[in-house]
């Protein structure tokens, strides 16, 4: 594809992303790119500094989501006069989702982000909840070396900490089908890392009985999480 159209095209693909979640989004406005074949199978993406100026965000983020997708094999990086980051070809392995299944990705985000923001929110005006408890579950999140189930364990004490039996059942529905998802996409270190700052961020809000830094916290964090599901399967 030549450097003329990737520019055209890319001006409605590559947009600015926004900075609670820049590495996060950076890979999914990546994978939009190859999906929606802007830069074909065999073609080298555009140089870091552009990708940089097109998301609005660091070359150092645009850096740690090439990395990212070289590792999970959609993209390769060649040394020498002509190298680059190029799309594998033959395509990388996908992990497309079936279709039934895939369409229904957004009908769990947006039960997930009612549920778990309400969860947040109730947890912090819970005068009963125990921070030491969701303290104790976001350390043990972050040193856990399998972090999905972790990562549920320390949701669902939020959900514990609102004393609301419904609400619990809830969120446990929201992790069931969530998890479904998460396990067809790759664990990205640099996203477990910011996820775990998202995570502290939410255990001080609950501390304080601040409902309303609570409820942006899990908001930003889970769409964090569902940048990644739209790129990786939507």
């Amino acid at each position: 594809m030549s450097t003329a159209r990737i520019t055209s095209v890319a001006d409605a693909v590559l947009r600015p992303v926004r900075a609670g979640n820049a590495f996060e989004e950076a890979v999914e406005a990546l994978l939009r790119t190859l999906r929606l074949g802007v830069v074909s199978a065999g073609d080298r993406l555009p140089p870091e500094r552009e990708l940089a100026t097109r998301l609005g965000v660091s070359r150092a983020t645009v850096r740690e989501a090439i990395a990212a997708l070289t590792d999970s094999g959609h993209l390769e990086s060649r040394r020498g006069r002509y190298g680059g980051t190029f799309v594998v070809s033959p395509a990388a392995p996908s992990t497309e989702l079936a279709p039934e299944t895939a369409a229904a990705l957004e009908n769990v985000l947006t039960f997930r982000e009612v549920v778990e923001v309400g969860a947040a929110e109730a947890a912090a005006k819970a005068r009963h909840a125990d921070p030491a408890n969701l303290l104790a579950h976001q350390q043990a999140c972050a040193c856990a070396a399998d972090y999905r189930p972790a990562d549920s364990r320390f949701h669902l004490a939020i959900a514990e900490a609102t004393g609301s039996e419904l609400l619990i059942n809830a969120v446990a529905e929201a992790r069931v089908r969530v998890n479904e998802l998460l396990d067809a996409i790759p664990l990205l270190p640099k996203n477990i890392e910011h996820s775990e700052r998202q995570h502290r961020r939410l255990v001080d809000a609950i501390a304080a009985h601040d409902p309303e830094r609570a409820r942006a916290a899990m908001h930003e964090h889970l769409e964090g999480t569902a940048a990644l599901l739209r790129g990786f399967l939507g």
